[in-house]
């Protein structure tokens, strides 16, 4: 793949402020800084959710250190993979720990920020786009326990950047997968549905008698099929801390989030 042009080599955070982590059962190690956003269920259930087949090429908007992206790119073998990040300590990790996994055959980081046109990658559509947008647009409804965490929590222009680059990045006919806030729902949809269509919504309830807090959101580029609104994840049982069965099998790697 050809390369756009980077920024200044950025120094690496020292040693202390990363840890390494292991996720998907172990089988991806992950370095991620120790304050600020780090990668958790969000992630997990993004790469569960990525389908992507023999030969297909999956881009993920907005990588971060890659904790989605090398999660599906070890449970789709035989797909390649393109990471976008603009942070600059973010991009370093996100490499980094393509490295650490052995998987620069099939996994490619790239400076870049959806605020800008798809076509100034200079790629080809891909066959699957999946992203874990920035949960807030509105810096007056947030106030991020730490300021590392404001570049992954605020979107600067808005879900609807997102949805817009998302669109431009795939080919028709082909998906598109969002994990976000359950209450931005219709929001999502309606910036979907220009281009989009053959929607699936699975709701994620953090137990069975609450509000799903997530949602799960499968489109079609083009797609005509009537939405469907799949069995929702419940992540844990009443009155209990653990997961489920059916999400501890999902982040060790053992199940995924199957569409119809």
């Amino acid at each position: 793949m050809s390369q756009i042009p980077t920024s200044e080599p950025v120094p690496p955070p020292p040693a202390d402020a990363v840890s390494e982590d292991r996720v998907l059962g172990g089988r991806v190690v992950l370095a991620q800084p120790k304050r600020g956003y780090r990668a958790g269920l969000d992630a997990a259930l993004l790469a569960a959710a990525c389908d992507a087949g023999p030969g297909q090429r999956v881009l993920e908007a907005g990588c971060g250190p890659g904790a989605a992206l090398l999660a599906a790119a070890i449970r789709r073998p035989r797909a390649s993979f393109v990471g976008l990040e603009r942070a600059p300590q973010a991009l370093d990790l996100a490499r980094r720990n393509v490295t650490a996994n052995g998987l620069q055959a099939r996994v490619e980081i790239r400076e870049a920020d959806v605020g800008q046109p798809f076509s100034r990658l200079g790629l080809a559509p891909f066959d699957a786009v999946m992203a874990n947008p920035p949960f807030f647009d509105d810096p007056n409804a947030l106030r991020a326990p730490d300021p590392a965490k404001t570049e992954a929590w605020m979107a600067e222009g808005g879900l609807a950047a997102w949805t817009g680059f998302l669109t431009k990045a795939v080919r028709e006919g082909s998906s598109v997968t969002i994990v976000h806030r359950a209450d931005r729902l219709a929001d999502l949809l309606a910036l979907l549905a220009p281009k989009c269509g053959s929607f699936q919504i699975r709701p994620i309830h953090p137990r069975a008698a609450d509000p799903a807090k997530r949602v799960l959101v499968r489109a079609i580029k083009t797609g005509k099929a009537p939405l469907r609104l799949l069995p929702p994840l419940v992540l844990h049982p009443d009155g209990e801390a653990k997961h489920t069965p059916q999400t501890e099998a999902i982040l060790r790697g053992e199940a995924d989030l199957d569409w119809l």
